[in-house]
């Protein structure tokens, strides 16, 4: 069994300036630590338990499949200050046939971030 002790999400965007505006600026992540120099420069950001690192740049947009999950205290909140930040919401919160509350939003590169809410009676909230 491996032992993880960290764990840390790594995008390699297009437009690195435009990347660290949107996820430092417009989502308002808080900065963990930055490396290096110069507009490929990298930038950690703090997610909950991990984190997401932005560095380097990619050609192409990342793998169709790639998601961010992002879970919040309060989505309609969320909804409302990621709104007046002037982020393109694609889906407004709605709770889900499986009792989550969802928004879903995108990166500039089109990466799919769904923010959730765990409502308070959730089993997600509960230990067995």
């Amino acid at each position: 069994m491996v032992h993880v002790l960290s764990s840390r999400t790594l995008l390699r965007p297009t437009d690195p300036e435009r990347s660290r505006a949107f996820y430092g600026g417009q989502l308002g992540l808080a900065v963990h630590r930055e490396f290096g120099t110069g507009p490929e420069r990298g930038t950690v950001y703090f997610l909950g338990g991990g984190f997401l690192e932005v560095s380097g740049r990619a050609e192409a947009r990342p793998a169709p499949g790639l998601r961010l999950w992002l879970q919040v205290a309060d989505a309609a909140q969320a909804y409302e200050e990621l709104a007046a930040q002037g982020v393109e919401i694609t889906r407004p919160p709605v709770r889900e046939p499986w009792g989550l509350i969802e928004m879903w939003l995108q990166d500039p590169d089109g990466v799919p971030i769904v923010v959730v809410e765990v409502p308070a009676d959730h089993p997600l909230r509960f230990r067995a």
